[in-house]
């Protein structure tokens, strides 16, 4: 969710370092939040939550904006909202990232003709907002209920050849904007199951990735689908560790880089995308923390059993400083963004936050600036601790 774009890239090319296992240092990373609520349409409204972001140690930010089947035009409410975002961030030197998808899986697009109406409408965002240069296409296209279907009729992948197609010719429309939009594939969840018979059909970002290779090489197309690969590697459980590894089945996490590189090689290396080598962005990673008696007066739900599934914010800030410190040290990760900057206020919801939902901070957001500062500095080192 940042500006520079091209930089960003050279980075990842120059100074990044070895895989977990086998790296000789950490190198410079974008650190940030995706958090819609700094999209105010109070320009000082939105500076000061930036700078509540910036005051976190971020150098980035990332957004959603919502596409609807017929849609070409951008509206115009968003784009204040956007806009408003990008002129704060420029100031404070943050980056902003743009996710774009439909907010409601009966929206999926599926025809040539909504997936054309989706590519226009995310070209017309680009030339609205100049000062973005990275836009997410979809949003976790491998569970249901953010595409529909996953699976045809055959219980074979629906979903990520679909997805893959309107990946191409969103990437063709925003270069046709400018050359130096970065365009960001996948945004996949970090599991799923992969039974078309089961209740909610889902499918795990490794089926899903080497069913987009597929489908792409099928295609037979010439230029690549995107320019970064990003994904949501969170864990089970806020509980555990950011370096717990899964080296048996599907699921994905920070620590399952070289699952995650070996995926993308065998998907797209030999074709005109870059497979083993694309810059690979953690764009949603959140850990839970529990609220204290002294703050439940702004919450709902106090009572949610979904509230459990949270650690003492010490934890939070230890797991945020470990996630940071190992996309720090795996080769081609160019960034993480938290989920959330702010709490959300229900704890039926997400209070990954490091500010509570009066926006004031936590006592883990020293510790995560701390971090945040010297991964962007490429000083965090796998060790560090």
């Amino acid at each position: 969710m940042r500006v520079a774009a091209v930089i960003a890239l050279a980075l990842v090319a120059l100074v990044a370092c070895g895989p977990i296992g086998g790296s000789d240092g950490s190198h410079e990373i974008f650190v940030g939040a995706l958090e819609d609520l700094v999209k105010q349409p109070d320009p000082a409204e939105t500076r000061m939550r930036v700078k509540q972001a910036s005051a976190a140690g971020f150098d980035a930010l990332g957004l959603t904006t919502p596409w609807k089947p017929g849609q070409v035009d951008p509206d115009p409410g968003q784009v204040l909202l956007l806009k408003n975002v990008a002129d704060a961030a420029r100031s404070e030197g943050i980056r902003v990232f743009v996710s774009i998808f439909q907010y409601r899986n009966r929206d999926t697009p599926i025809s040539d003709e909504e997936q054309q109406q989706f590519a226009e409408y995310s070209a017309g965002l680009a030339r609205e907002l100049p000062l973005i240069r990275d836009f997410i296409i979809g949003n976790e296209p491998n569970l249901n209920g953010f595409w529909f279907p996953q699976f045809d009729e055959s219980g074979r992948s629906a979903a990520a050849p679909a997805y893959t197609s309107l990946l191409a010719r969103s990437y063709d429309a925003l270069k046709a904007v400018s050359p130096e939009i970065n365009v960001i594939g996948g945004a996949l969840a970090p599991r799923g199951a992969d039974n078309p018979e089961s209740a909610r059909h889902t499918q795990s970002p490794t089926a899903f990735i080497r069913d987009m290779g597929a489908a792409y090489r099928a295609s037979g197309r010439e230029e690549p689908l995107m320019d970064i690969f990003a994904i949501h590697p969170y864990l089970e459980r806020s509980a555990i560790a950011p370096s717990t590894e899964h080296p048996i089945g599907t699921s994905i996490g920070v620590a399952d880089y070289d699952k995650l590189v070996g995926l993308l090689e065998e998907a797209f290396d030999g074709t005109a995308q870059k497979g083993g080598d694309v810059p690979i962005a953690y764009t949603e990673f959140g850990v839970q923390a529990q609220i204290p008696q002294s703050k439940e007066k702004v919450y709902e739900n106090v009572d949610s059993p979904l509230g459990v599934d949270a650690v003492d914010e010490e934890t939070q800030a230890r797991y945020y400083r470990e996630a940071l410190a190992l996309a720090s040290c795996q080769k081609t990760v160019i960034g993480v963004l938290i989920f959330h900057l702010y709490d959300e206020p229900d704890l039926a919801r997400w209070q990954s936050g490091i500010y509570y939902v009066d926006r004031t901070p936590k006592s883990s957001l020293p510790a995560v600036r701390d971090a945040a500062i010297k991964a962007r500095e490429g000083k965090l080192e796998c060790s560090d601790d």
